[in-house]
């Protein structure tokens, strides 16, 4: 469920016109909804309710330090993977002990930083990392609460690009060395190993590859246990897949996610920790674009819209469909017709849909590309030397630009010339 719906023959977010929007910001922008953002959150956090549970909101699916502060004030920790997401958890006032590290390439100056700030954990991903944690601890006379990031060569049937939980990804330590990595985090200095990680993907909507993890993870923990290494926690990541296409994809309900879990948990007497990302964000966010032109070629027509792939790149990188609406209501149920909808980066990979279904658009309509609240933003660029859009957080009747589109002097004034130029 989201908060974008037409009033008076308008797409709004919540009690705002995304019409009038537009002509106050101009196009394109993203915009968030701190009601979906709310809802999202509460109905995860209200599903482990009757556990201690600490829920930390993936960062790197939406940064916005306004999009963190709103979630922080309902209580949510913060996942982070830089030492950058974490200053930002920072500012946006989260509690260092409601926020763990995770990441295969943490450097020691990011260690260190982490350790100076007394997050809660790091989800340690390797036995280089583990010895460099130790190092680095030990020479500021501090304890790093570690959790060995296990992976257990599960498919999580997910697009290849986001699984994580397979032989054959980057991320966590095979199962079969799992037991002798913590034997191993038992012995070194600075370190105290006090939970296990696991995290198998994202945008999951199957439950039995996380029933099939997660007893993996329960017997794990009861192996430590007889090693005589016990679990304060268990972090079963995040991963729970969002409904990009309407109606017609409907994902796995956080209520029935929370029953694979406390079947893996309910005997293991830990703290249970998750790693939501864009299940809270995806479907609170979407980028308003308007179009440019409509163009007839040889085999299709193209919608020419001024968003591109360096706004929203995850269609042409993941092959992702993003539902799109026109923001007046009266197109919504005009006739379709075929067309790609296309920026103007110069790439013939520089699409938001292909040969889809749509209203016949003209020059000067605006659209809203949907659920792009999640991987949009925080993996936009200026490829082509275009601006960063700006980001707009509405609640209720209100709105405010929480990230402002920069200028040319911004984007163009870092760089220098040479002095032999």
């Amino acid at each position: 469920m989201h908060h974008f719906a037409y009033k008076g023959g308008v797409l709004h977010a919540e009690d705002v016109s995304l019409d009038a929007l537009a002509s106050e910001v101009g196009t394109p922008f993203y915009c968030y909804s701190t009601a979906t953002l709310e809802r999202h959150y509460r109905v995860f956090a209200e599903a482990f309710a009757d556990a201690d549970a600490l829920v930390c909101y993936s960062i790197k699916a939406n940064s916005n330090i306004a999009v963190l502060r709103t979630l922080g004030a309902l209580g949510s920790g913060m996942d982070v993977v830089s030492e950058g997401e974490l200053r930002r958890a920072q500012t946006a006032g989260v509690p260092s002990e409601r926020i763990v590290f995770s990441g295969v390439g943490k450097t020691r100056e990011e260690m260190a930083f982490a350790l100076k700030a007394g997050i809660y954990a790091f989800n340690v991903e390797s036995e280089p990392e583990l010895s460099a944690l130790s190092e680095v601890a030990t020479g500021l006379g501090a304890t790093a609460r570690v959790a060995v990031r296990v992976n257990p060569d599960i498919d999580p049937k997910t697009h290849r690009k986001i699984s994580t939980g397979k032989a054959e990804d980057k991320f966590g330590v095979p199962y079969t060395r799992a037991r002798e990595l913590y034997a191993e985090a038992a012995a070194l200095r600075g370190i105290q190993p006090c939970g296990i990680h696991m995290h198998i993907g994202s945008q999951i909507t199957d439950l039995k590859p996380f029933g099939d993890a997660f007893a993996l993870l329960k017997d794990l923990a009861e192996q430590l246990a007889d090693d005589g290494i016990s679990m304060e926690f268990v972090n079963f990541g995040g991963g729970l897949g969002v409904p990009y296409r309407g109606t017609n994809d409907v994902p796995p309900h956080p209520d029935e996610y929370a029953r694979v879990v406390f079947d893996a948990a309910k005997d293991l007497g830990c703290k249970l920790l998750f790693e939501p990302g864009r299940m809270i964000a995806a479907n609170a966010g979407i980028l308003v674009s308007r179009v440019l032109y409509v163009k007839q070629g040889a085999d299709k027509t193209f919608t020419v819209v001024d968003a591109a792939m360096n706004d929203l790149i995850r269609p042409t990188l993941y092959e992702a469909y993003h539902d799109i609406w026109p923001v007046a209501e009266t197109l919504r149920e005009s006739e379709r017709t075929a067309t790609d909808v296309v920026g103007p980066v110069c790439e013939t990979g520089d699409y938001l849909a292909l040969d889809r279904q749509l209203p016949s658009f003209s020059q000067g309509d605006l659209v809203a590309i949907m659920t792009a609240g999640a991987y949009g933003a925080v993996q936009s660029s200026t490829y082509n030397t275009r601006l960063l859009v700006p980001e707009v957080l509405v609640k209720g009747s209100d709105y405010e630009v929480v990230r402002p589109r920069p200028d040319y002097d911004d984007l163009i004034g870092r760089e220098k010339i040479p002095n032999w130029l």
